[in-house]
């Protein structure tokens, strides 16, 4: 059964299907896994020290696969300083670059000359029009469900796809909320040509780097044990809940501003939980999706699942 849409043609995938770039956690192995199995996995670009080491990511996953894979620059909270690591991409010849949060600009003119295919992560309406204006190849639409940083409005999925849609000519992504072949047919009738996926992907054994920890409470989570931080110094991010997020939430509720949460939202903090399964000293970032997860399997065995629903779906609609 072909799953051909623009996407897949802009990409050359075989399904147009998404890894999220995933701080601290695209590397080079969930790359690889999600290529080989017909999707586009992507390395996390600004998680890394730098350009070199990026270029020693790039060159890991292309021994493990000879599929398409993107790099993703998260450059919102990064400021200056991504430059480099562009050129290195550009040089290295990857076939995809994506960008979040920031603007997309300088990066889109950096990719004018070259052949890498561009996607560009928004979270409105205008957003989408201005990164098509730019000359963005495709735009990936996040709702608010999404794990991760979102956009200010809080505008669902289901009602901020369908406006893209409506509002640009290049192919839509959709994002937030999809962890299974429902919802990659739900996108894709909403007009969306492909969807991207973040949370399902870290509760994969793929995804190496994260923690048993991480992984069982993803498992163990519901929709509602999820909370938005960093709305009260415009950054809002999506995360699952725990006393260290509370301790987090509370310091905004008393304007604490950035500095007072610096300590407390900060890579390092991230990370102890991530990679070292200390739940009570960091956070760990997950989308309503979570309520939705109930076990790891590979990503091979998570393609097959998606594509077998997917497809009843689709002979359930006539073809």
């Amino acid at each position: 059964m072909a799953w051909n849409t623009r996407v897949t043609e802009l990409l050359q995938i075989q399904y147009p299907i998404i890894q999220g770039g995933l701080a601290y956690l695209a590397y080079a192995e969930l790359a690889a896994a999600v290529s080989n199995a017909g999707g586009l996995g992507q390395i996390t670009a600004m998680s890394l020290d730098s350009s070199d080491a990026l270029r020693d990511e790039i060159r890991r996953a292309r021994l493990l696969t000879d599929k398409p894979f993107g790099v993703n620059f998260a450059i919102g909270m990064h400021g200056a300083g991504y430059e480099e690591r562009v050129e290195a991409a550009i040089e290295e010849a990857v076939p995809v670059i994506s960008i979040t949060g920031g603007n997309p600009e300088p990066i889109l003119n950096m990719l004018n000359k070259t052949d890498i295919a561009s996607l560009v992560l928004v979270a409105s309406r205008r957003q989408a029009q201005k990164a098509e204006q730019l000359g963005a190849d495709a735009v990936i639409v996040v709702g608010q469900e999404g794990g991760g940083h979102l956009g200010r409005d809080d505008v669902g999925t289901m009602v901020l796809v369908p406006q893209v849609v409506d509002a640009v000519k290049i192919p839509v992504i959709a994002s937030g909320g999809i962890g299974d072949g429902r919802g990659w047919m739900a996108a894709l009738a909403l007009g969306a040509e492909g969807i991207e996926m973040g949370t399902r992907f870290i509760a994969t054994r793929d995804c190496i780097h994260a923690s048993d920890s991480y992984k069982q409470a993803l498992m163990d989570s519901s929709e509602s044990d999820t909370a938005v931080i960093k709305r009260s110094i415009g950054t809002p991010g999506r995360v699952l809940r725990s006393e260290y997020v509370d301790r987090i939430l509370e310091l905004e509720r008393t304007n604490s501003g950035y500095e007072g949460l610096r300590h407390f939202i900060s890579g390092e903090a991230n990370k102890r939980w991530i990679y070292e399964g200390r739940k009570n000293e960091g956070f760990g970032w997950a989308g309503q999706v979570t309520g939705m997860i109930h076990d790891i399997p590979s990503v091979s065995e998570l393609f097959d699942r998606m594509i077998r629903e997917a497809g009843e779906i689709r002979t359930r609609w006539g073809g």
